[in-house]
């Protein structure tokens, strides 16, 4: 059985949050799938609300403080990522957008995405499509077919009985494992990892040994 790692962005500023039980149901979903397509996968998840001082400051300085830069790190390692944000004004959060901001442009290239949303109304569930997907698509990440939107009704008694959030999250995740079980596993992208700028089988000494002529 070989092993995948998904990365998902709660961008909920709560806690307990919608957005992160919206997350982590899109997880767990994704999970199963996957399980049941023989490939196992494990799950970091980066909370935003608890690195929304760091994401200030690195758009302040252009610099990431050490636990930003691991979390913006896991995201650029893993095979899919699962992004979900809650809608304010239509849109995006501030939060979310300004991590976005923060990443390299091309971190997310053809990274397999499942987008979430979730907000008070069913009206806002258009957002996923008018404003979250062509950011993902600036950045080239693929993004699967469905986006899965939970409105505060779906959380109740009085939720959709013709499209339920469960068989939403089933068609999502479904989607995103099977973009996940098609692609290669991903390749680390550790900045500090000498075979990510030497060359695999290769260490410092063979760079200083051939500056040295040998």
């Amino acid at each position: 059985m070989s092993a995948r790692r998904i990365a998902v962005i709660s961008a909920g500023l709560s806690n307990p949050s919608s957005t992160r039980m919206l997350a982590d149901r899109l997880a767990a979903e994704t999970v199963k799938q996957l399980a049941e397509r023989d490939t196992e996968a494990t799950v970091d998840v980066v909370e935003l609300r608890d690195y929304a001082h760091d994401i200030t400051n690195n758009l302040l300085t252009g610099f990431a403080p050490a636990a930003l830069e691991s979390a913006i790190n896991s995201v650029y390692s893993a095979d899919a990522l699962i992004a979900v944000t809650p809608i304010f004004s239509t849109s995006y959060s501030g939060l979310f957008k300004s991590f976005i901001d923060v990443l390299d442009p091309d971190g997310l290239t053809g990274k397999p995405v499942l987008i979430g949303a979730n907000a008070g109304t069913p009206r806002h569930s258009l957002a996923i499509d008018y404003a979250i997907r062509p950011l993902f698509a600036y950045l080239h990440a693929e993004t699967v077919s469905t986006g899965v939107f939970a409105a505060s009704s779906d959380w109740g008694s009085g939720a959709d009985d013709v499209a339920p959030l469960a068989k939403r999250i089933e068609k999502g995740a479904g989607e995103l494992a099977e973009a996940v079980a098609r692609k290669e596993p991903a390749v680390s992208s550790d900045p500090f990892d000498p075979a990510n700028y030497l060359g695999e089988g290769r260490s410092f000494g063979h760079l200083l040994g051939g500056l040295a002529g040998e």
